[in-house]
């Protein structure tokens, strides 16, 4: 039985044609798979579905019923629910309030009643989440979950799931796939979308592939390859990145001594650090989303001070240093969230002058030419798809991406600490991204890579660290690293291992 029916799906925004006459079904009780790079049209293509947008050519049936979506409560109540990658929470409320929200029945909660419910919830679908915490306290990757559980807390028919393994480490992601699969046999019908080659071909039934606002073509898993959907996708035969398979001899960059830091929730985050990093290599480091690797970056960016041990890059003691003074000694940095690296509202020429505003300005006046001329340049050399004058919140997220590391990495920087650097990436854009840092470590350059993706981790690093609960569980050599492993590192499941 076929549940939703996009025909001739078109969409524009201005001069722009986001979706060409896309067609797009989706069967009863299917994981559907949706693929292709930032700005083909799948994000779009969803938001109709959802009701965020409205489309401006073609036909949507549910259940071989014409229907108008014109809002997310359309959606919801024609059982279409979406997760998508920025989150829509409510900071100041717990969990359970926030999943509840909208959808309790009366006026009045009672927070143990909620709290119950959401931990049946909780228990039933696979996804953990701690239904009394609040949510502004949460990791992203615990927001991320709680995102997940709200949406098949009401009951739909059809989840659409945007990157909803980004954040697991590989035990979780057996288990939410356990999940899926059993709600896949109850009727659920799933729209699965992920850079992942691997997990959409571990997961899905049928595959959709859009690529410059046309559907490319639909395809059985069975009859595909990771190779033949990157093809599909990026319009090339071959994909990925390939590490030089060479021992690292250079001296050491960074030299991590002992820190300890608080969190946000006023809690001890990380417990006595001690990490180096020489150049030319690139150091992995992964552990669970909320193990002490946000708080990690914060201290080497100059945004968080620790209560104990230093940071040496070179021979300078920067770990009381602010991010401006840090950023001027040659760290590059590359933030967990780009939209928090970015000012939205202000251009991309402004933006990527933003760290290095002292180059452009005399007598404290701005060279707006000199500014011009260094956005030209980098939008070149970086193949970021916008002009200077554009607002940087209408970018794509890998063009967003693109941009940061185009500020990041043009100075040439002694250190790059780069976190999450292709979270939420497609397959084009995460390529670039990857071999971007490869470049920036080949031309001498010592790369912390801070990581929740674990292919990414073992396709990039030298050595690799693990953290768990804010501690350093294990270092190793990237050539004797297993996923398997890193997951029982990861979860403190196995004691500690001697760096080799």
């Amino acid at each position: 039985m076929v549940v939703i029916q996009m025909r001739g799906i078109s969409k524009r925004f201005g001069s722009v044609l986001a979706n060409d006459k896309v067609d797009f079904e989706l069967i009863k009780g299917e994981v559907h798979a949706l693929l292709g790079e930032n700005g083909a049209g799948k994000t779009t293509l969803m938001r109709i579905l959802y009701g965020l947008y409205q489309e401006d050519d073609g036909e949507i049936l549910i259940n071989g019923i014409s229907s108008q979506i014109n809002s997310p409560k359309d959606a919801i109540l024609k059982g279409v629910g979406m997760v998508s990658q920025h989150f829509t929470l409510v900071s100041p409320l717990t969990v359970a309030e926030n999943i509840v929200l909208g959808f309790n029945p009366g006026i009045r909660l009672n927070p143990l009643d909620i709290e119950e419910k959401v931990k049946k919830a909780s228990d039933r679908f696979g996804v953990v989440v701690n239904p009394s915490a609040l949510v502004r306290h949460l990791s992203v990757g615990e927001r991320q979950r709680v995102e997940i559980l709200k949406a098949l807390y009401r009951n739909i028919n059809v989840l659409i799931l945007d990157e909803p393994t980004a954040v697991l480490v590989p035990q979780e992601v057996d288990t939410l796939f356990e999940s899926l699969e059993r709600l896949r046999r109850e009727g659920l019908s799933i729209i699965f979308i992920s850079h992942k080659l691997n997990e959409v071909m571990t997961i899905s039934d049928r595959i959709t592939v859009l690529r410059d606002g046309r559907c490319i073509g639909t395809v059985l898993k069975q009859d595909s390859s990771e190779a033949e959907l990157a093809r599909m996708m990026v319009g090339r035969e071959t994909y990925g990145v390939t590490r030089p398979d060479e021992e690292c001899t250079g001296k050491p960059v960074l030299r991590i001594k002992n820190i300890s830091a608080f969190g946000s929730k006023g809690l001890v985050a990380l417990k006595d650090i001690s990490l180096t990093v020489c150049e030319n290599e690139i150091l992995g480091l992964a552990g669970v989303s909320g193990n002490g690797q946000s708080e990690l970056a914060k201290v080497l960016s100059g945004l968080l001070k620790p209560t104990n041990g230093q940071v040496l890059l070179g021979e300078t003691e920067i770990s009381r240093k602010n991010p401006a003074e840090i950023t001027s000694l040659g760290v590059g940095r590359i933030p967990e969230d780009r939209q928090e690296g970015l000012v939205g509202e202000l251009t991309v020429e402004e933006n990527l002058a933003l760290e290095r505003l002292g180059e452009f300005t005399r007598n404290g006046t701005v060279n707006w030419k000199k500014v011009r001329g260094n956005a030209v340049e980098l939008i070149s050399q970086y193949q970021i798809k916008a002009n200077p004058t554009d607002a940087t919140r209408k970018l794509s997220g890998g063009n967003m991406q693109k941009l940061i590391l185009a500020r990041a990495l043009s100075k040439k920087p002694k250190l790059v600490i780069a976190a999450q650097p292709t979270r939420g990436l497609d397959v084009g854009a995460t390529e670039y991204v990857r071999n971007r840092l490869l470049e920036e470590k080949n031309n001498g350059a010592a790369v912390l890579l801070i990581s929740e993706d674990l292919e990414e981790i073992l396709s990039l690093s030298d050595r690799i660290a693990v953290m768990f609960e804010g501690r350093i569980a294990g270092i190793l050599d990237a050539k004797n690293a297993t996923e398997e492993l890193l997951g029982l590192l990861m979860s403190g499941a196995k004691e500690m291992i001697n760096e080799v």
